[in-house]
């Protein structure tokens, strides 16, 4: 898909997730045949005429407005990384082919210093690097040939396995993905992994049909370790400065809890093994 096609079916989603009636429009004397917003009440909501606005939605439109664009933003209560995919569709920024992805030793240096579970993913959410907690808190990273998140998450049952709240974890990764899909407009290899993943999955078809985008930044999530049990954690997301294509996700869990004294005994496991990282099997391993 293009990126004028994407950008229209973007508009169009995020048109038609709005409800009327949080905006003070009124239902219509006729029901309505779609949700959402109809495309004249958006056009009157951002300043704009309709026949823009359709050749917006239909992609016939070219050099839009940064004014039109944050109009558009704001009629739609898009968030800050809405917005940002928004605007990276509409005026693509001018990049070379993006050049292969490496961790930097000082930064695998950093990971192993983190007393808590990290790990670095990359451009496509593929998992670059990770300390030994973040290779044992849910997916074994050691052990594995494929490290994309998205394929974890679509391409197997582990994940099904491992995340107890699937449904809404599987949502944030798709809207994730989208998110960095939008860093780099008409990256082909973006294509090709939906192209993979979109047979391979309905789940995925759906989830990736409704155009969410979401940054990965903070959030709680809960794992079905197999080594200490369920586990609550909190994580934080942290852009690399020489690569915003690389975040650092560190979790991290609430001191006292039965999570943090969980995270301990799985450390004291991994510590345990003569290469400190252990493949995670079930055991008899469970926390005091």
């Amino acid at each position: 898909m293009s990126d004028a096609a994407e950008l229209g079916a973007f508009l169009k989603a995020r048109r038609a997730a709005l409800d009327p009636t949080d905006l003070g429009l009124p239902r219509g004397v006729t029901q309505r045949r779609v949700a959402g917003l109809r495309r004249e009440e958006l056009a009157q909501l951002a300043g704009i005429s309709v026949d823009y606005y359709t050749r917006l939605e239909q992609g016939r439109a070219k050099n839009v407005s940064d004014a039109v664009l944050g109009a558009l933003a704001r009629a739609l209560r898009l968030t800050g990384g809405e917005e940002a995919y928004l605007r990276n569709l509409a005026a693509p920024p001018r990049r070379g082919l993006p050049r292969p992805q490496r961790v930097r030793p000082e930064l695998q240096l950093l990971l192993d210093a983190i007393q808590a579970p990290a790990f670095v993913f990359g451009r496509y959410l593929d998992v670059l690097a990770w300390n030994a907690l973040g290779g044992a808190v849910a997916f074994d990273f050691a052990q594995l040939e494929e490290r994309n998140i998205a394929k974890l998450f679509f391409t197997g049952e582990q994940a099904k396995e491992l995340h107890p709240e699937w449904d809404a974890v599987a949502r944030e990764v798709v809207a994730n993905l989208r998110a960095e899909s939008g860093r780099h407009p008409g990256d082909p290899e973006f294509a090709r992994l939906v192209d993979e993943l979109s047979p391979a999955s309905a789940e995925f078809r759906t989830l990736w049909a409704e155009h969410a985008v979401r940054e990965k930044a903070q959030g709680w999530k809960v794992l079905l370790n197999p080594v200490v049990g369920e586990l609550r954690l909190r994580y934080e997301t942290l852009r690399l400065p020489d690569d915003p294509d690389q975040g650092l996700v560190i979790y991290h869990a609430e001191p006292g809890s039965e999570s943090a004294r969980a995270l301990d005994l799985l450390a004291s496991w991994i510590a345990g093994s003569p290469t400190g990282e252990r493949p995670l099997t079930r055991t008899n391993v469970r926390p005091a």
